[in-house]
């Protein structure tokens, strides 16, 4: 069973989400990490205009960065506009920037951002999974074991 959430954790609103990070890969563990942006990209934020399906995290000369991620560029920014698909700094502190250096470096697992949210303070978080890549006969299996779950759950509900 799941535990309760906190209020801090009830209290954020989605912006983008990777639904299909869990499909093709296997989720190891996940970070939760701060990330750098523009006026214009965090107003664009909060129409919901982001995507972070197509893009990865990677480790450059100490830093952690998010590549190929896009945000819909804001109409009032005429002056001063973003660029959609810039790298973009992510934080977090030292200890798991080591981590996930000799994740990547050494033991070959991929960084994916799985959801882009607004926390509870109000500022945007990402949450990256260290994982590694499925074959193709992982992903039947797990496709196969949601269709017996949602089979079990509607016999279920005939039955009762």
């Amino acid at each position: 069973m799941a535990k309760p959430k906190t209020p801090e954790e009830k209290n954020y609103k989605v912006v983008a989400e990777n639904r299909r990070a869990r499909y093709d890969y296997a989720i190891e563990d996940d970070i939760e990490c701060g990330i750098v942006l523009q006026g214009s990209e965090v107003k664009s934020l909060r129409e919901g205009g982001a995507n972070v399906a197509e893009s990865y995290a990677s480790v450059d000369e100490g830093e952690l960065w998010l590549v190929n991620s896009y945000i819909a560029p804001y109409p009032q920014a005429r002056m001063f506009p973003h660029e959609e698909r810039r790298r973009r700094k992510l934080l977090v502190s030292r200890k798991e920037l080591a981590k996930l250096w000799n994740a990547t470096q050494r033991e070959g697992y991929t960084l994916v951002p799985l959801v882009m949210y607004f926390n509870h303070t109000g500022r945007v978080k990402l949450k990256i999974g260290i994982a590694k890549g499925k074959k193709n006969h992982d992903k039947r299996e797990t496709s196969a074991k949601r269709d017996w779950n949602r089979q079990k759950a509607r016999l279920l509900r005939e039955r009762g």
